[in-house]
């Protein structure tokens, strides 16, 4: 077939390995000066280079037609537009009107719209312009761009009866992929050309454009051709509102094209819902009923996927956010779900695909099925699409649940009650889970507990299981951590394989330890579907990039509220609204005010960390760390006496006075001190220099009921300290942050006080690395308290809030709980899994 010539070649881009999405498309473009700052404000790399597809993203002009437009620009064509340029929220009167509409249409049923206009309440204040629902619902349909229709069909299964009417709630997914396609707001956030990135001689893995898969689809693409990668996920979860009360099961949609982490974010909106799976009840035996739902689902999703289907073999025009057309291709290349439902797409019950229907009639279910279970098939004849192009590993089910179900149940056998004990003496900290009630007892976990767990489950072993045990569930955590990686090299792939290995080099541990039970008594294999599965993965990454990109684990709830017609119309003028007021504020990014505006919206207590960064705060020298503490001290000019007693620290003088002399100061005869209960401190992601994580908190609270010694978290620090140090090296340090205090002068001083002093500090207690490299069971370091002395650093030497786990010597006393347990011990784990950012910060600071 001829395919049309596109308009000049789309110019080489400007490579930015952290966010691929930004690209120079036109030389005269006005993105020109922003990719400028970019780069000028990009964190240094070092031997990084990129290799794009030659022949990828092309954009055409097609003759005698219209210019394209993005659907901003649709919407800006209504017939209502003129009003709008006064205007805004035209019908409406103003932002006030939109805002009650829009809460009435989205929350009350009609009738009790009508009542609520009718309310006594409105005699003594002024009416909205409409007066009944009716005339609300009239203004409503002078919105622009009601979006992709919903329709509803009615099914059957040939020869089966259900009880109730079968309908699917749809709409076309190739109109779907569409809107995304061509919505600006995501316009710099978006990526169409596969690319290899090398760290030296290094391949990277990160995102799907720059997986094996990417290139090789594009390499059976016309010239030009953009590829537009489905992602679809399926959640079990019921949902009736809108149905009737007929019971469904929610279908998305999303394009790979859209960068994962504005992706993965709900309030970015990036994912539609495009059907409402039925899930209807069969008059047949119960052995068939799964049977039949099953063959239905997939007559839906071929129904509601059957235009995407001819997109991705014949292509399609469409129109990217900047308003340019590409000629595009829409492949599956995930489907997110959970193992089961894995299971059911896939057409199988385990490992195994022959075809029957050549010599059995497939609406025979008694013979059909019997057949099917000999060769571990499920019993669906026409699966909607080939499962093994699009079924990706999947984190959630695969490694947590994997933990939960078993892992976790091999160490309950052997820990007993002291795994419980032990978790409730854990040290406190803000923003992770304090398993006060132990974790034996829990049945069902969500997949943040499953994490939680696995943060401290390693140290928790000591004193009790084998180093081998120890060593084969440090292993198991090893590769769930590396698995999660957003960016994998070759090494890390590597690592990741070594750790699995690890894992099965010495599992007969776990045998021996008799832990791998079943009721009738000890186990002694490992036949286990999911762990089998595990060795998948390297391959995976290798051909669809990072696994965290299809995660499971995410909340649709705030999807499913925006579903049908008249919600989507709301949706997409607050969109209009949203650009339309953009326009006065060049430069901005119109996706971050719309995050904003719907954190705002559903009370999310998260800020957009970027948002966060230096509010209030202190920037490390090399500006990569920033902290903060409140304006307002929470205990104001203390002298170094009032400090010492209440925070307990009675060398705090004599540190002070070596700090200032070693900087060369005579500190003023009366001094004073304003503290702090806390610190924040941010980090810029060990895998994405651009990206900000969220803050974490450090507390240094004085002593206390609840708190003996002080609620006081760990820090690393890097600095040269003489006090510590016996050789006076520099290097990685671990300490426990007494008191954060900054010194105050008199109302009136003049005296002038250097920068070292006038900065806020932390008098902290150290530990010393008991050897010089990590344990090897557990693969962390070990570290004892130093005598009860302390020193003074600048807050800005702290490179991570870290977390500490006694070193257990055997079954923990009564005498021990979470206010005491950093007090009372000598020796403790420098945990390695306290997050993901930091087992790979300290993983480089451990080869250094």
């Amino acid at each position: 077939m001829a395919f049309p010539q596109p308009s000049p070649m789309a110019f080489p881009q400007y490579y930015d390995p952290h966010n691929p999405g930004f690209q120079r498309e036109d030389p005269d473009s006005e993105f020109d000066e922003l990719i400028q700052k970019l780069y000028n404000d990009l964190p240094e790399q070092t031997n990084l280079s990129a290799k794009y597809h030659p022949t990828s993203g092309y954009h055409y002009l097609l003759p005698d037609q219209p210019p394209p437009q993005n659907i901003f620009q649709e919407m800006q064509g209504h017939p209502l537009q003129q009003a709008r340029e006064t205007n805004v929220w035209y019908p409406f009167d103003g932002l006030g009107e939109w805002s009650l509409a829009k809460f009435l249409v989205e929350n009350l049923s009609q009738t009790q719209i009508d009542k609520f206009l009718k309310l006594d309440w409105f005699q003594t204040r002024e009416r909205p312009q409409f007066k009944s629902k009716d005339e609300l619902f009239f203004f409503m349909q002078q919105l622009p761009d009601r979006g992709p229709k919903w329709q509803c069909t009615k099914l059957k299964l040939k020869g089966y009866e259900s009880e109730q009417p079968i309908h699917l709630i749809w709409r076309d997914g190739l109109e779907v992929t569409k809107q995304l396609f061509a919505n600006p707001v995501y316009a710099n956030h978006m990526c169409y050309d596969p690319h290899y990135i090398y760290q030296g001689q290094e391949r990277q893995f990160g995102e799907f454009w720059t997986s094996n898969d990417a290139w090789a689809i594009q390499d059976q693409l016309p010239e030009g051709a953009t590829i537009v990668p489905i992602i679809a996920a399926s959640d079990k979860t019921p949902v009736t509102r809108h149905t009737g009360g007929l019971e469904m099961h929610p279908l998305f949609l999303t394009i790979r094209n859209i960068q994962a982490d504005v992706r993965m974010k709900a309030t970015s909106h990036a994912w539609r819902c495009t059907a409402f799976m039925p899930i209807p009840t069969f008059i047949v035996a119960s052995e068939f009923q799964n049977l039949l739902r099953a063959r239905l689902w997939h007559k839906c999703m071929d129904l509601v996927c059957s235009n995407l289907k001819v997109a991705a073999h014949i292509g399609e025009y469409m129109v990217d956010p900047s308003a340019r057309l590409r000629y595009c291709f829409t492949p599956l290349i995930s489907h997110i779900t959970d193992l089961p439902e894995q299971l059911m797409i896939s057409c199988i019950t385990k490992n195994s695909s022959p075809s029957l229907c050549n010599r059995v009639d497939p609406w025979n279910l008694i013979v059909f099925v019997r057949e099917a279970k000999k060769l571990h098939l499920s019993g669906v004849h026409l699966p909607f699409s080939n499962p093994a192009k699009f079924l990706t590993p999947e984190i959630l089910h695969a490694l947590h649940k994997f933990f939960f179900d078993h892992v976790l149940k091999w160490i309950k056998q052997i820990m007993g009650h002291e795994l419980d004990v032990r978790f409730k003496s854990h040290h406190k900290r803000t923003g992770v889970r304090h398993f006060s009630g132990g974790v034996s007892h829990v049945n069902q976990m969500t997949g943040r507990e499953h994490r939680d767990i696995q943060r401290t489950i390693v140290p928790m072993l000591w004193g009790v299981a084998s180093p081998d045990f120890i060593r084969t569930v440090r292993a198991m955590i090893d590769f769930i951590y590396l698995a999660q990686n957003p960016l994998h090299t070759e090494s890390s792939i590597a690592s990741m394989t070594q750790a699995l290995q690890d894992f099965h080099n010495h599992k007969q541990a776990i045998l021996d330890a008799e832990a791998r039970r079943e009721k009738s008594g000890a186990k002694d294999d490992f036949f286990i579907p999911k762990l089998e599965l595990m060795q998948s993965f390297t391959r995976a990454i290798c051909n669809v990039g990072s696994l965290l990109q299809w995660t499971a684990d995410r909340d649709f709830v705030l999807q499913i509220a925006r579903i049908l017609d008249r919600e989507e119309t709301i949706r997409l003028f607050d969109l209009y609204t949203l650009l339309s007021l953009s326009t006065s504020t060049p430069g901005q990014d119109p996706l971050i005010n719309a995050i904003i505006m719907e954190d705002n919206e559903v009370a999310s207590t998260e800020t957009d960390p970027t948002l966060a960064w230096v509010s209030n705060g202190i920037l490390s020298d090399n500006a990569r760390i920033a902290f903060n503490v409140t304006v307002k001290a929470d205990r104001s000019r203390l002298d170094a006496s009032q400090l010492q007693s209440l925070y307990n620290v009675p060398d705090f003088s004599h540190a002070f006075h070596l700090y200032v002399t070693r900087n060369g100061y005579t500190p003023p005869g009366q001094l004073s001190f304003n503290t702090w209960s806390k610190f924040r401190i941010q980090l810029h992601s060990t895998f994405n220099a651009c990206r900000i994580m969220p803050s974490q908190q450090v507390h240094a609270e004085p002593p206390s009921s609840d708190f003996p010694g002080g609620n006081c978290d760990v820090v690393l620090f890097n600095q040269r300290v003489d006090s510590v140090s016996n050789d006076g090296a520099s290097g990685s340090y671990v300490a426990q942050v007494r008191a954060i205090f900054q010194l105050t002068l008199p109302r009136g001083s003049r005296v002038q006080v250097p920068e070292c002093l006038s900065q806020v500090l932390l008098y902290i207690q150290h530990f010393d690395f008991i050897v010089p490299g990590p344990e090897p069971s557990t693969g962390m370091w070990m570290s004892e308290r130093v005598i009860r002395r302390g020193s003074i650093i600048p807050l800005t030497d702290v490179t991570h809030a870290v977390e500490i786990i006694p070193v257990y010597q055997g079954p923990l006393g009564k005498d021990v709980n979470s206010g005491n347990s950093l007090e009372v011990f000598d020796d403790y784990f420098l945990n390695n899994f306290a997050d993901k950012e930091l087992y790979h910060s300290l993983s480089v600071i451990s080869e250094t």
